[in-house]
Parts: C-alpha cells; sequence; structure tokens
C-alpha cells in the first residue's frame, strides 16, 4: 500500500539502481491555490510518486532566490523560498517521503550565487584584496580568461560585467546576475562545505552539484575544467 514502505535501507550505492524523479517544487503540486507549486502540495503526492516506483526524488533549486534564472540564481543557501514554504515544510516532506521509502537529492549551485546574494553584497563593498572581497573573481581588466566561451551569446557579450560600485570587473560564466564565487579561496571551499553539512545533517540523502567545470579559471584555458586534489 502507499505510504506503507519503510525508511530508506543503510546503502552506500543506493544511487546506482535508483529510480529518480526531478521535479520542481514550484511547478509540481499546489497547496493552497495561489498557483505556485510548495512542500506541502508535494507532501500530497507522495503516493502517487511511489506508485511510479520513484526511489528516489530530485528536486531543483528550491532556495531564496530572485528567480531570474528558475532559482539557480541563490540568495541564501539555508532556507526555503517562502512562496514554497518554510524550512519546517521541507523538514515534513523529507519525514513523509523517508517514510515511503523514498530517497531525497538536492539540487545545490556552487559555481555562483544571485548578485543579491549578502556574500557578493559585502564583496563588492569591500577593499581589493580583503577576505570578502575575494570570495568572487575580480579584475581590473576584461581581458582575462578570454579563451573562455560565451555561453548564453544570447544575452551576454562577456564573462566580465564591470561593477560600478566595486569599481572592478566581476567573471560569471552564465548571466551576469550570477557571479562566479572563487573557489581558488579557501574560504570559499569552507562555506561550500558548510552548506552541505547543513543539508546532509537534516537529513537528505544526496546533493547534485551544478555546473562543477566552471569552478576554476586557469589563463590559456577555456576554464571549463576540474581541479583534481593532489597530496604531499
Amino acid at each position: 500500500m502507499p505510504g506503507s514502505a519503510k525508511e530508506p535501507v543503510s546503502d552506500p550505492l543506493w544511487y546506482k539502481d535508483a529510480v529518480i524523479y526531478e521535479l520542481h517544487v514550484k511547478t509540481f503540486n499546489d497547496s493552497d491555490g495561489d498557483g505556485i507549486g510548495d512542500f506541502r502540495g508535494l507532501i500530497q503526492k507522495l503516493d502517487y510518486l511511489q506508485e511510479l516506483g520513484v526511489t528516489a526524488i530530485w528536486l531543483l533549486p528550491f532556495y531564496p532566490s530572485p528567480l531570474r534564472d528558475d532559482g539557480y540564481d541563490i540568495a541564501d543557501y539555508y532556507d526555503v523560498n517562502p512562496n514554497y514554504g518554510t524550512l519546517e515544510d521541507f523538514r515534513a516532506f523529507q519525514a513523509e517521503a523517508h517514510k515511503r521509502g523514498l530517497r531525497v537529492i538536492t539540487e545545490l549551485v556552487i559555481n555562483h550565487t544571485s548578485d543579491q546574494n549578502p556574500w557578493f553584497q559585502k564583496s563588492r563593498r569591500a577593499a581589493p584584496g580583503s577576505p570578502e572581497r575575494e570570495f568572487y573573481v575580480w579584475s581590473d581588466s576584461p581581458e582575462k580568461y578570454s579563451e573562455a566561451r560565451i555561453i548564453f551569446k544570447d544575452f551576454e557579450t562577456s564573462n566580465w560585467t564591470w561593477d560600478p560600485l566595486a569599481k572592478a570587473y566581476y567573471w560569471h560564466r552564465f548571466y551576469s546576475h550570477q557571479p562566479d564565487l572563487n573557489f581558488d579561496n579557501p574560504a570559499v571551499h569552507d562555506a561550500v562545505q558548510k552548506i552541505c553539512d547543513y543539508w546532509l545533517a537534516m537529513g537528505v540523502d544526496g546533493l547534485r552539484l551544478d555546473a562543477v567545470p566552471y569552478l576554476y579559471e586557469r589563463e590559456g584555458t577555456n576554464c571549463e575544467i576540474c581541479r583534481r586534489r593532489t597530496s604531499t
């Protein structure tokens, strides 16, 4: 019977044969009639998803966001967009999913943030070379990394955008309202790890990391590389 399955069995290789259903909370099921899907509405459809044979639900970004890029422009990594409910609603959804043996995967965008994220607002106001400024990729010239392609040519003419407040250019592989984090800065690694730890401690079963090839910039390359960790 729907809803009668036990919580997911501990298995580190569960993802190898998982039946994953990807969905956007805002477009899936609306519980309150405001025209926007929400976590309470998603809870109402868990039995349906279970009947389909789904074993894992992959949630596209649901964090607070200006929604200029469908939620991939994250303004706060530690909360839920109020249009979709609250953190308590998310916890309730997760608990109900687990009761049915359904695992929960969340989408985490780590290459860039929204320009409305407090990290970027602090960065653009901080002095060059300061810890806050170094959280993002800045330059006095838009000529750096010239071999990197422009991904959204219909909207952007450069991977650099001038910021009049910072009086410098900031780097973005996607839209100009999505500045890239500086992954050469260990503080960024720490911040991302804390975000991952936060959601994993809450009980999510997996994280899908978006846009990983674009984390690092190197002259003479197309800047679509992944840094390989080496030991000394």
